[in-house]
């Protein structure tokens, strides 16, 4: 299942991200392999229009191909998460809470980036039974 959420923070994405790995060591997780399956799962996925750590790497990443990305990992906070763009299972959540959020590099809204994604792609999701949730199959990452 996934979901999205909006906080206000006064620190820093880094050390949001430390407390989001805390709460997931805490549940169990565990980060052996690459794309795993695991207990928990917590993203930053975005922090505002802020970039991490620059543009350049950003684009680096957010334009890595997918057999790249599922064996190597960034030895550091990347800002908006690279592949949030290819994603129907962070997207649609995230559209329910922040349709107009615009990508601080491609200028993308998340509306924008929703629409863009093939009916295929977004087939398997759909809302959890007797609740408002939304289920998401993971997949790849």
């Amino acid at each position: 299942m996934n979901a999205a959420f909006s906080i206000d923070w006064s620190g820093t994405p880094e050390a949001l991200l430390a407390l989001l790995h805390r709460v997931e060591a805490e549940a169990g997780r565990t980060r052996t392999h690459r794309w795993e399956a695991r207990v928990l799962d917590l993203d930053l996925v975005a922090f505002g229009d802020c970039v991490r750590p620059d543009a350049e790497t950003q684009t680096e990443w957010r334009n890595l191909p997918l057999e790249q990305a599922a064996t190597c990992a960034p030895d550091r906070l990347i800002l908006p998460h690279p592949r949030l763009q290819e994603r129907g299972f962070v997207l649609v959540p995230m559209a329910d809470i922040a349709p107009d959020w615009r990508h601080p590099l491609t200028g993308e809204t998340v509306t924008e980036m929703l629409s863009a994604l093939s009916p295929a792609e977004l087939a398997e999701i759909r809302p959890i039974e007797g609740d408002s949730g939304l289920v998401f199959p993971r997949s790849g990452g």
